[in-house]
């Protein structure tokens, strides 16, 4: 008798225990899956820039082919004044952070040099999706008027 009240109690607990670790939310879980969340929705943002700007591959790979270089302008920032050596620097940084933390493009593979608000991106990256990836970033970025991407596929 006494063995089976042991086992009772013993039963009790583990069926609590299992139903508490069911039922008990999971700050880690829900914060993975917000972050997911927040990335998706990061890309499809930056996807409809691209898409808005005329960052496709079948347009980048046009222009490289006739101009030899890819220039886009925000359109609100045409005709303002130059901006200062500490926004350039800003933007810089800023513009090479954004390259450093997407895993498809490389900071060190791709140089960033800023002069009033006009951005000149070059080096070598995999795809003309990725050229077209890197100049919308660029674009986002706060001090950015222009870009002109020198960017060649290898």
């Amino acid at each position: 008798m006494k063995g089976f009240i042991i086992g009772l109690l013993a039963g009790i607990l583990i069926g609590a225990g299992a139903f508490w670790f069911f039922t008990v939310d999971r700050p880690a879980e829900q914060a993975r899956e917000t972050a997911q969340e927040a990335a998706e929705q990061a890309k499809r943002a930056l996807a409809a820039k691209m898409e808005a700007m005329e960052l496709r591959a079948d347009d980048i790979r046009k222009e490289l082919a006739e101009q030899g270089r890819v220039v886009r302008r925000k359109a609100r920032d045409i005709g303002e004044t130059a901006a200062d050596a500490a926004v350039d620097a800003r933007a810089t940084a800023a513009i090479k952070t954004k390259l450093a933390a997407d895993p498809d493009l490389s900071a060190l593979g791709i140089s960033v040099s800023t002069t009033a608000g006009r951005v000149t991106l070059s080096g070598m990256v995999s795809s003309y999706e990725l050229i077209g990836k890197a100049m919308a970033m660029a674009l986002d970025t706060e001090g950015v008027r222009e870009v002109i991407s020198t960017l060649q596929v290898g």
